[in-house]
């Protein structure tokens, strides 16, 4: 439906006999269309996304990869609502013709999304589904398991491209402005994340844990592409064997009155075996406040010392004003790979808050600065050692939501168990040994942020889902199971409420957008992005009267 002009109108026309349009205005409004369709321009309209904008994003819009720098990816919209959202129906569907499944979360400016495969971007026409415009890297050697999403600034948009370079675009027709390596491919370097755009900064990390390899987090000027500030993750010393790893793969957050970028970074490398890598290892597994102008460090916490299970901590770090035992505080909450729901000071890094949210047996208890203790008798060995949480962790890339109302920190969790085993064979480079996954299960989390007690929990199958997690002001949670299916929670008690099928897994998150009045959820499945909205008549259906 999505290689011809007639595709708009055919989106159009099954949104409106969905609400109910007789046939006479369901003929009507196809021929509205084509006439819509010989007038559309081939250019779009200036993108001009502002400082101003990613500070305070308008209700139609989504300019940034958590949808605001906070991280929270709670919107608040409400007509869709616990009392409507069973009549919830697909308004379009966009198909990308290829296998890889979608693990980007789109952006959305002046009515036009833009989303990623890896060496693939797309924009679309927000309220129908056709494609304006598609873009394709050149054939390389990165790897492709995949690809995040985009930042905009001004009217650009920027992409990593599988083989480390940063991709600058015009938003308006997709031609290419200028391309520049972050890192060099041949030494094992990937790219897969959307850059975040604070101020004048196109801030980028790098991909890359099968080698031996020293990581970075840059800035690069959003105009010429050249490198204003890179900070490195490890302290590289003098001695043979200097850390490496810390890699910086997943967007990070942004406190504008403190001027300080939020980042995780990931595994020390050897990922398995750190005999050759005594001590904490920093900063890998850590998460980092930089200043965005200069790229200094301000303060760091370190999630996982000395990990030896390829934990990185890279999970989105949610920024959240409020109180903290009766003290109200700026805080930071992580929930991470290795387990553990952290919560901090995000001034200076303070603890506040260590607890695990699954089964965790990793660990010799917390120590005075709030980290886990890593119990030497769980790295792994020759002879294996049984460890939860899985190599892929008790939570991972997919974006969690934190909702103000309920002061729930809401996580698609994977309790899980592996075996792990350190291989003398393979030396001390690269992977360096093997894990190999028992058991696991997808279950939707609801933390209690002030204690850390899990609220509410909602499973979602066998192996685990690879969904993330969108909140409304409306009291509603969004997300998906491990079948492919999309489901809509009651966020005060986590009971379904509205699901509908994707016919394929799910990798990403969804968000949300309101356009001519409509409020539209956007949601993915395979290599399929699906947008929803309420037919007209159930609309007006409101919250209940406080």
């Amino acid at each position: 439906m999505q290689r011809c002009a007639s595709g708009v109108c055919f989106h159009l026309a099954l949104r409106d006999f969905q609400t109910g349009m007789k046939l006479r205005n369901y003929a009507l409004a196809v021929v509205a269309c084509t006439m819509l369709w010989l007038t559309f321009p081939h250019g779009l309209s200036g993108q001009n996304v502002t400082a101003a904008m990613l500070l305070k994003p308008p209700a139609d819009s989504w300019p940034s990869y958590h949808g605001d720098y906070s991280g929270m990816r709670h919107s608040n919209l409400t007509q869709i609502n616990p009392r409507n959202v069973g009549s919830l129906g697909l308004s379009w569907a966009f198909q990308t013709g290829g296998n890889a499944t979608i693990k980007a979360s789109p952006l959305l400016v002046d009515g036009i999304l833009y989303f990623t495969l890896p060496d693939n971007l797309w924009a679309i026409d927000a309220r129908s589904g056709h494609q304006l415009w598609h873009y394709t890297y050149p054939p390389n050697k990165g790897d492709h398991i995949g690809q995040r999403g985009v930042g905009i600034y001004n009217d650009w948009v920027f992409f990593t491209s599988p083989d480390a370079h940063l991709i600058s675009l015009n938003a308006k027709n997709g031609t290419v402005r200028w391309i520049v390596p972050i890192a060099d491919v041949e030494k094992g370097y990937w790219a897969t994340m959307a850059p975040l755009i604070v101020g004048n900064h196109v801030i980028v990390g790098i991909g890359g844990d099968l080698d031996n390899l020293p990581t970075f987090v840059r800035s690069v000027d959003p105009d010429t592409g050249k490198t204003q500030w890179q900070w490195d993750v490890t302290l590289q010393g003098n001695g043979p064997d200097p850390i490496t790893g810390g890699t910086t793969w997943m967007a990070g957050t942004y406190d504008p009155k403190l001027n300080l970028i939020y980042w995780g970074t990931g595994n020390p490398t050897p990922v398995l075996t750190g005999s050759n890598r005594p001590g904490d290892n920093l900063y890998t597994c850590s998460i980092v406040a930089l200043n965005p102008d200069t790229g200094k460090l301000v303060w760091a916490f370190q999630p996982s010392p000395h990990d030896t299970h390829d934990w990185d901590a890279v999970e989105v770090p949610v920024l959240v004003d409020g109180e903290f035992h009766g003290q109200q505080r700026k805080l930071l909450m992580q929930a991470s790979r290795n387990g553990y729901f952290f919560v901090l000071d995000r001034t200076n890094g303070e603890n506040l808050l260590t607890t695990p949210f699954g089964p965790v047996n990793w660990t010799l208890g917390v120590d005075k600065q709030g980290r886990p203790i890593p119990n030497p008798a769980k790295e792994p060995a020759p002879d294996g050692r049984l460890i939860a949480p899985d190599e892929g962790g008790l939570t991972n890339f997919r974006s969690p939501s934190f909702d103000p109302k309920t002061g729930l920190f809401i996580v698609d969790a994977h309790p899980s168990w592996s075996i792990y085993f350190s291989k003398p064979a393979d030396g001390t480079y690269g992977w360096a040994g093997g894990d190999y996954g028992l058991w696991g299960k997808g279950v939707i989390e609801a933390i209690d942020y002030q204690t850390g007690k899990i609220r509410w929990s909602h499973e979602v199958g066998a192996g685990g889902s690879g969904a993330g997690v969108l909140t409304t002001e409306s009291g509603l949670t969004f997300t998906g199971d491990a079948h492919g299916n999309f489901l809509a929670l009651d966020t005060s008690d986590g009971k379904t409420l509205w699901h509908a099928g994707s016919g394929a897994s799910i990798a990403s998150s969804p968000i949300t957008y309101e356009l001519d009045g409509s409020q539209y959820l956007l949601t993915s499945g395979g290599g399929v992005l699906f947008a929803w909205r309420l037919p007209e008549a159930n609309r007006q259906i409101g919250l209940p009267l406080r």
